[in-house]
């Protein structure tokens, strides 16, 4: 994800947003160390990953996936005429996301887990408290700060879920097939950043404020996402 952080820093200092990348990479690099005190992470970290608490990372996942796709939705929706590119951005993200949760179920499925367990799983309470805020969020006119969230759960994907995926794998003795949502984001969130880049450089940060915004969004994702790890298994 470095790489392409750097090559996207390259690419919008042009835009006069160079302290908005800084910024952003700083928040990143804070919340990577965070990660590692996640009790659930610390066990992957120690090898000392069992069966339940992938399931109980799938059911998390699953909640994630399922919101996010909404509230990217709602988001494009809340983009006025004024940035239809931006909107169409927006809405294909969307679309790209609406049916990766069922990548989820099969892995939870294919570990001895009962479908109707993840499909009606209650949030954590992390959880409630990072789809509440982001949807208030998109729900605002405008919401480009959502960029912010974008380049903390989309890096996370890029830069986290093949190591995660592939420890899960080996510890667990699972095959590809099994950890294939992480393999598979771990894969292709590079085009998520992609976006972010060019949605970034398409005249956004000429909305007042609008710098400040996406780096405040980022850096609140990064804590509720946290908070959503921190609190698995607590409904």
């Amino acid at each position: 994800m470095f790489k392409r952080i750097n090559d996207v820093r390259g690419s919008i200092e042009m835009n006069n947003s160079k302290e908005v990348m800084r910024s952003l990479i700083k928040i990143w690099t804070d919340f990577d160390t965070s990660l590692n005190k996640v009790p659930i992470l610390d066990k992957l970290n120690r090898k000392k990953f069992r069966t339940d608490d992938y399931k109980l990372l799938l059911i998390n996942q699953r909640q994630q996936v399922v919101e996010g796709s909404r509230w990217i939705a709602r988001a494009a929706s809340s983009i006025d005429r004024n940035y239809l590119e931006q909107r169409s951005i927006f809405m294909k993200h969307a679309i790209t996301e609406h049916k990766d949760y069922k990548m989820l179920e099969n892995n939870y499925v294919s570990i001895g887990g009962e479908l109707s367990d993840i499909q009606n799983a209650e949030k954590n309470i992390g959880s409630e408290a990072l789809h509440a805020f982001m949807y208030q969020r998109a729900s605002e006119t405008n919401p480009f700060d959502l960029l912010g969230a974008m380049f903390i759960i989309e890096g996370l994907g890029e830069r986290k879920a093949i190591k995660w995926g592939e420890a899960i794998k080996k510890q667990l003795d699972l095959s590809e097939k099994q950890v294939s949502f992480l393999i598979y984001h771990g894969e292709n969130d590079e085009d998520h950043m992609r976006e972010f880049e060019e949605t970034l450089n398409s005249g956004i940060l000429e909305i007042p404020d609008m710098g400040k915004r996406i780096v405040k969004t980022a850096k609140i994702v990064a804590r509720l996402y946290q908070l959503q790890l921190e609190e698995i298994g607590n409904v």
